[in-house]
């Protein structure tokens, strides 16, 4: 199949390509100024980042690498400031860009490592999981954690380009891939039904990874969410408006993460997240029964999580009331009125929060969950 390019644009225009062998477009989204470029890469990725670096330095580039820890242990102050060190040392300036490989953790922070260099620097994004695909990557949000919080640091910073070689999913281990999935279901309950639709009739072939998957299925499920998020950002950069209606399933799902100490996969905890807010719409009054139940078709169709331990309630409720989404004291989440109809909820009342969870609480872990 041909090249997908999907046009993302906004006060700076770029371009996600979706497709194979993608390594020649990297120098036309770099631009013609650029000189020197840092390649970010968490540790399993050194052998790709080699050959990036490699190919850079034969297009007359002066290449060079920071190695940092894989997924979100990267994602700290320390690890930024290193990358910082390393611009650094090597005299960056703003003519200079930052290309990241690997995983969401690695385009957040690389993109962040971007923006605050000399006030922004041009970053080009190769994702290397279906998550950083269709989510991660695309957007222009960066940022880092702390220890009260996902994502509590960070910085609006659209890319010079995303390039999204569906070649790297093959060799994506089978979780990590059914992981990512669970952002490319949200994309269908909260805009685009048709992505509902593929997932239930290819859940087989995508629960057992992207080299089972038909390519034309694959390729267009990433289009479609890549094309919705762009749609979104183009209208909303900094959620101000529509834009919040990508954290569907991300406020219990981020309490999730904070509470596991990230040790669950994002899209295992988003998963959660998005049948406990479909619950929380369900008891409402907003959401039909009929609609609450196909999230948990959907999502153990392809072996995503839909509970977590009903001993942890405070704990999550105390890391939502922290997150970036709450305004004040009050909370805030997306819930659906219907598929694709997206809506907010503020301030719901303490009883119907926990009569939500209630629902999708189990006594302890399940190992399905505990596996992603």
């Amino acid at each position: 199949m041909s090249n997908v390019r999907v046009r993302v644009e906004g006060e700076a225009p770029y371009d996600v390509v979706i497709g194979r062998h993608l390594l020649g477009e990297l120098p036309t989204m770099l631009g013609e100024k650029v000189r020197k470029v840092l390649i970010v890469h968490p540790t399993s990725l050194l052998t790709t980042a080699d050959t990036v670096r490699d190919d850079l330095i034969a297009q007359g580039y002066d290449a060079i690498q920071a190695e940092v820890p894989d997924a979100e242990e990267s994602k700290t102050a320390q690890v930024a400031a290193f990358c910082w060190q390393v611009l650094g040392q090597a005299d960056f300036t703003r003519s200079d860009a930052v290309v990241t490989i690997g995983g969401g953790a690695t385009t957040d922070l690389g993109g962040f490592v971007a923006a605050t260099w000399l006030r922004g620097i041009k970053v080009v994004h190769i994702p290397t999981t279906l998550l950083a695909m269709v989510d991660a990557a695309v957007g222009g949000k960066t940022g880092i954690n702390t220890a009260e919080g996902k994502n509590l640091v960070g910085a609006f910073y659209p890319p010079a380009g995303v390039l999204c070689d569906l070649a790297a999913l093959e060799t994506l281990p089978r979780w990590d891939f059914v992981a990512g999935l669970a952002e490319v279901i949200k994309c269908g309950f909260v805009a685009d039904e048709r992505v509902l639709t593929l997932v239930e009739e290819h859940a087989g072939a995508l629960t057992q990874g992207a080299s089972a998957t038909p390519d034309d299925v694959l390729t267009e499920l990433v289009q479609r969410a890549v094309q919705w998020k762009a749609d979104v950002v183009a209208r909303d950069l900094k959620e101000a408006g529509d834009r919040e209606f990508l954290n569907y399933g991300h406020t219990l799902g981020h309490a999730i993460e904070l509470v596991e100490r990230f040790a669950w996969r994002h899209g295992a905890a988003v998963s959660v997240g998005m049948v406990f807010a479909a619950e929380l719409a369900r008891l409402a009054g907003k959401l039909d029964d009929d609609v609450v139940d196909r999230h948990r078709a959907v999502l153990t169709s392809v072996g995503l999580p839909v509970t977590y331990r009903g001993d942890r309630w405070e704990q999550l409720l105390g890391a939502m009331r922290r997150d970036k989404k709450s305004r004040g004291a009050v909370l805030r989440f997306i819930v659906l009125d219907d598929v694709g109809r997206p809506t907010r909820l503020e301030g719901p009342d303490p009883t119907l929060l926990a009569a939500a969870y209630a629902e999708i609480s189990s006594e302890a872990p399940g190992s399905r969950a505990v596996s992603l």
